[in-house]
């Protein structure tokens, strides 16, 4: 029978796991292990805190004065809102206040907000075969949309071109659905009420479509017609 020779204390110790590193804290837990798990306390602690700090804090103006709100961060701050449809779209501060409302709530707040933080946006409503029609705020710096839908993913950018047809086709394409028209329109507060802009058609020529060329995309300073 043939034994191996006995290890050094340096090879004994270079052949344990760095992790069996006890040191003296009196716990039983190497340092590492410590440093680690007080990293992922005070992260996970620090990411409850301004969770519910920005909750609390999220009215009209907190948004409308926020240094740091982009399109990119803008959806996260509505994570914890809750889906509720509405025949009509709610004031900006009922919807903050009560947590709760549909794309159209979330759209025109988006497009209100922004646009008065010097983003250029547009508000579409895409209607969807078998499904609820869907409203998106679309930001033309970011060449991406809001979705409500998005709010609880950390990537709440939807990137597609900005025609109307082309923000349909993505659209329909998140809802594996197929879409009939899609309409951009406005909403003022005030007013309480939706104003028409431009509609594509989906059967209609993709050449017939009133804002596939940039010298006739429709605008905001264009005299947009009640919707009914």
């Amino acid at each position: 029978m043939m034994f191996s020779p006995p290890l050094t204390d340096r090879q004994v110790a270079r052949s344990r796991p760095r992790f069996l590193d006890v040191p003296q804290n009196g716990f039983g837990f190497s340092a590492r292990v410590i440093r680690v798990a007080r990293r992922l306390f005070v992260g996970a602690a620090c990411s409850w805190c301004v969770g519910n700090v920005a909750a609390a804090e999220l009215t009209l103006e907190s948004l409308l004065t926020d240094p740091k709100l982009t399109p990119k961060n803008f959806t996260n701050r509505f994570e914890h809102f809750e889906f509720e449809a509405h025949d009509e779209v709610q004031q900006a501060e009922a919807f903050l206040r009560k947590e709760r409302g549909d794309c159209d709530d979330f759209a025109v707040l988006a497009d209100h907000v922004l646009r008065q933080r010097g983003y250029s946006t547009r508000l579409v409503h895409v209607r969807l075969v078998g499904r609820f029609a869907h409203a998106v705020c679309y930001v033309v710096e970011n060449k991406a949309y809001l979705d409500y839908n998005n709010r609880i993913y950390y990537s709440s950018l939807e990137k597609c071109g900005r025609t109307l047809r082309e923000i349909a086709n993505k659209v329909a394409n998140t809802f594996q659905a197929n879409w009939t028209t899609a309409s951009e329109f406005t909403f003022d507060y005030q007013e309480n009420r939706k104003r028409l802009i431009a509609t594509v058609v989906k059967t209609d020529p993709p050449s017939s479509d009133p804002d596939l060329k940039p010298a006739s995309s429709p605008s905001r300073s264009t005299n947009p017609q009640p919707t009914p």
